[in-house]
């Protein structure tokens, strides 16, 4: 399946950007296909796109309580990517080019996606916004999962595909292709910034 074949048009103040856990731990990890420099940079462009044209800007972390109470403690064949203890200092902040979103507002998730336990969809409901546009880190993952939940939940959902990256060989290309066009459409951050425009 081709995506990037449907027109997109965006209006600024019905629009959201949705920007997941672009923080130090997961910026940390070895991402791909695109690096953590690349997606630093395709994030702030695409934010600064998006403030320039006064529309919404959700910046998204995953933390835990100091003593790790609210952790998921589930038995699973393949361990989440989380560090085990106590999380190293900082793991959970923002890197400056993305908390410092003109307007950005934060949201702090405890699972995948964004909206499960938080009060995302309230935030944006409230604000008549019915497009949200995501990028962020997993692809498969905290990206994917938040997809599927904003589709769930009614709204209008584009991924920045350029604006997204995962960890093992394949992860991001299987999302992209075969599981996120199905609740979502998917395009490169200049045409989510032309559409914005």
């Amino acid at each position: 399946m081709e995506p990037y074949h449907m027109t997109l048009h965006l209006i600024p103040s019905e629009t959201a950007l949705i920007l997941i856990d672009f923080q130090l731990g997961t910026l940390a990890l070895p991402l791909t296909p695109y690096d953590s420099d690349g997606l630093i940079a395709t994030g702030q462009r695409l934010g600064s796109a998006f403030a320039e044209a006064d529309a919404t800007i959700f910046t998204v972390n995953v933390a835990f309580s100091d003593d790790g109470g609210d952790r998921l403690k589930q038995p699973l064949d393949i361990p989440m990517m989380l560090p085990d203890g106590a999380f190293p200092p900082e793991w959970s902040r923002l890197t400056p080019e993305i908390a410092n979103l003109p307007g950005a507002k934060r949201i702090t998730k405890r699972h995948w996606s964004a909206f499960f336990g938080t009060e995302l969809d309230i935030q944006l409901r409230r604000r008549g916004i019915s497009t949200v546009v995501i990028g962020g880190i997993c692809t498969n993952f905290g990206v994917e999962s938040t997809a599927r939940d904003a589709w769930q939940h009614g709204y209008n959902v584009v991924i920045a595909e350029d604006a997204c990256s995962s960890i093992g060989e394949g992860s991001h290309e299987f999302a992209i292709t075969r599981t996120l066009p199905r609740v979502s459409r998917i395009r490169k951050s200049d045409a989510i910034r032309v559409a914005l425009a």
